[in-house]
């Protein structure tokens, strides 16, 4: 039987204070704790007795409990638990690495700060085949569970650090493109567009901050459907996200 011990050390992870300080992160249900074993060893298990593991050898986890459905519903943030709540190490989130890696194109978030757009944009980024996303430290943090599970397992091949993203861009050679969405941006079906660089996507309610808006040198606008007629003020980001990312690789593959 699970201890009540071990239940409020699980719910404390729900805490960005606490997942620092522990070094660890949540993760539920099969499809994400699967994908997440993938490249992380976890420190804890608890599944019911239905639940096969991917793992071959579960004797290097340090704490491996079957528990009952009702001692993973105590355990689980989610309504509806999933068969296995696992603990992971918690990936260090924070680069000196100022360069974009050679001849990629990668996502940058600038304040995007609802857990749902920041996860369903990780798993964007995987379907797209982006594989860095750099995040301004105003942007949510993606191992919050609420992030962790809207990723759908996309963090198990997606890295994400946490940076400030002027420095980043100021960094890069002067022929790297910086591609931002803005309302007074030129058409992006109409704009060429890279197979590199780096595309990036502001907070939900004011868009790219100043600084990081002066530094875009390709101001791109998804355009609505049909011109002049009155339609919703903006899209979703993480829907822009997927609209642009969608429009890249189908230009550039």
């Amino acid at each position: 039987m699970i201890s009540k011990a071990r239940i409020k050390f699980v719910h404390t992870l729900e805490q960005k204070k606490a997942r620092i300080r522990e070094q660890l992160f949540v993760a539920e249900g099969p499809k994400v704790v699967g994908d997440l074993m993938a490249r992380f060893l976890p420190k804890m298990l608890f599944h019911t007795a239905d639940w096969q593991t991917p793992l071959e050898n579960t004797d290097a986890v340090e704490v491996n409990e079957i528990v009952s459905e009702e001692e993973l519903k105590k355990l689980s943030f989610l309504q509806h638990p999933q068969q296995v709540l696992a603990v992971f190490p918690l990936p260090h989130t924070e680069t000196a690495n100022m360069e974009l890696p050679s001849q990629q194109l990668c996502l940058a978030l600038d304040g995007v700060q609802d857990p749902g757009n920041v996860g369903t944009i990780i798993r964007v980024a995987d379907w797209f085949g982006i594989t860095q996303i750099y995040c301004s430290h105003e942007t949510a943090d993606v191992y919050n569970p609420k992030v962790v599970q809207a990723t759908m397992g996309s963090l198990a091949r997606v890295d994400v650090q946490y940076t400030d993203l002027t420095t980043l861009i100021d960094n890069l050679p002067e022929s790297c493109p910086v591609y931002g969405t803005l309302l007074d941006g030129s058409d992006l079906y109409q704009q060429e567009l890279s197979d590199h660089g780096l595309i990036v996507m502001g907070n939900e309610g004011k868009g790219l901050t100043v600084e990081v808006r002066q530094r875009v040198n390709h101001r791109l606008l998804i355009p609505n459907y049909p011109k002049g007629r009155d339609t919703a003020e903006s899209l979703n980001v993480a829907i822009a996200t997927a609209i642009v990312c969608a429009e890249f690789r189908r230009r550039i593959e």
